[in-house]
């Protein structure tokens, strides 16, 4: 009975990645044709739908899967989830219409308080032979990068109130909370997943290498913020010790991979041609991620970045896109929590990529002066419709789960 209903929760987060896919082609639109709503508000109804809605919601089933589901916190983990999910619906109905306002400010504090619980169920109750694991000591961490960002849009009304929107502090706060979601809490808990998922297929992580990684990789969560406040110009002792920690996440990254691939054998023999294609692309993704990390510190780069939308949102995109929303898809799948196709992902990559060919390259053209199409903005909105058709394609194919639990009632 559990297992249906992960299967039910997991449709919830797919639906809400349904939803952001199709707030992401009304934003693209906006440039192209004339639309009558304010395009702040669905960037901000867009932003946490991605990052509250699909992506916690998906960590959510799947890490209570792996470390609660053979526990008696069956009903406290529903509770909590169902109260998470009042807290997304809630932001939907509200930034669209107000922005950030009284009624969304509640839900996403509400939200807030929400996650710490579900933090201290995962602290609380997971199996003592559970806690030595890889695994679980991945996602302890990110758990706790994931409270440490929520320092960010705690300090947003002191600072607005001090300083005002248009501060330093303002935006600081923002990436500060943005950093330690995507490069620590969403990262770290996916890797602790896939820890799990090796071990589960007797890939075992040598104790070294993994105390290796572990700590090259969180050194470099932690140092690798300073590119987020490169744009301040402050010293270039902060670039440095950014492209200190992205380094240190190249080798941890490193380590591991030749690891991993050492028993590839076991890998082939074990995941289906649609896991293991997925997983190739993550490491495609992943690794050009980490790359495009350790690029940006150079100061010229970081300079021009900072004042260039199109890289920082086709960065943004590349880590949210093909890298963490890939995985959880993966992730799901493997755990046979939502159908997939080899030939739904293939569509969905090539969404991806075809998104950030034209973001990208919009970038470099306004900063090199290369030739721009003058529809190009209704190029970038045609593949955004193409990706959102490969998200649709990949939600169609779920249908079979809805009877699920009516076939074994």
């Amino acid at each position: 009975m559990i297992f249906n209903v992960l299967k039910q929760q997991s449709l919830l987060a797919l639906f809400y990645f349904f939803i952001i896919a199709f707030l992401g082609v009304v934003l693209r639109a906006f440039p192209v044709f004339d639309i009558n709503i304010d395009y702040r508000y669905i960037v901000h109804t867009h932003s946490h739908i991605a990052l509250l809605g699909w992506v916690y919601t998906a960590l959510m089933v799947l890490l209570y899967k792996i470390f609660l589901k053979d526990t008696n916190v069956k009903k406290t983990y529903s509770i909590v989830f169902w109260f998470t999910q009042i807290t997304i619906v809630g932001m939907l109905c509200t930034f669209p219409f107000t922005g950030y306002a009284l009624f969304s400010i509640l839900f996403s504090s509400l939200f807030l308080i929400a996650s710490y619980i579900f933090a201290r169920l995962i602290f609380k109750h997971t199996p003592k032979h559970l806690k030595t694991s890889h695994g679980y000591k991945c996602v302890r961490i990110a758990l706790w990068y994931m409270i440490i960002s929520s320092i960010g849009p705690w300090a947003l009304g002191y600072i607005m109130t001090t300083f005002g929107n248009t501060s330093s502090w303002y935006r600081n706060a923002i990436y500060f909370y943005l950093h330690f979601q995507y490069n620590g809490w969403f990262i770290l808990a996916l890797f602790g997943i896939l820890f799990y998922i090796l071990e589960q297929n007797y890939v075992k992580i040598p104790q070294q290498t993994f105390s290796w990684f572990y700590r090259l990789f969180n050194t470099g969560v932690v140092l690798t913020f300073g590119i987020s406040i490169l744009w301040m110009a402050i010293d270039y002792s902060v670039n440095l010790l950014s492209g200190l920690g992205a380094i240190m996440q190249i080798l941890a990254f490193y380590l591991l991979i030749k690891t991993i691939f050492k028993k590839k054998t076991v890998l082939l023999s074990n995941f289906s041609k649609c896991f293991l294609f997925i997983l190739k692309v993550l490491f495609v993704c992943f690794t050009l991620k980490l790359v495009m990390q350790l690029v940006g510190v150079i100061p010229s780069i970081s300079k021009l970045i900072s004042y260039n939308l199109d890289f920082i949102i086709g960065y943004i995109h590349w880590i949210f896109l093909g890298v963490v929303s890939l995985a959880l898809l993966g992730f799901l799948y493997y755990f046979k929590l939502v159908k997939l196709s080899k030939g739904s992902v293939v569509f969905y990559v090539i969404g991806f990529v075809a998104t950030e060919i034209f973001i990208f390259y919009k970038g470099l053209a306004v900063w090199s002066g290369l030739y721009l199409p003058e529809n190009n903005l209704m190029f970038i909105f045609i593949v955004s419709f193409f990706f959102f058709a490969a998200i649709l394609l990949i939600f169609v194919q779920q249908s079979h789960f809805l009877s699920v639990r009516k076939r074994n009632s």
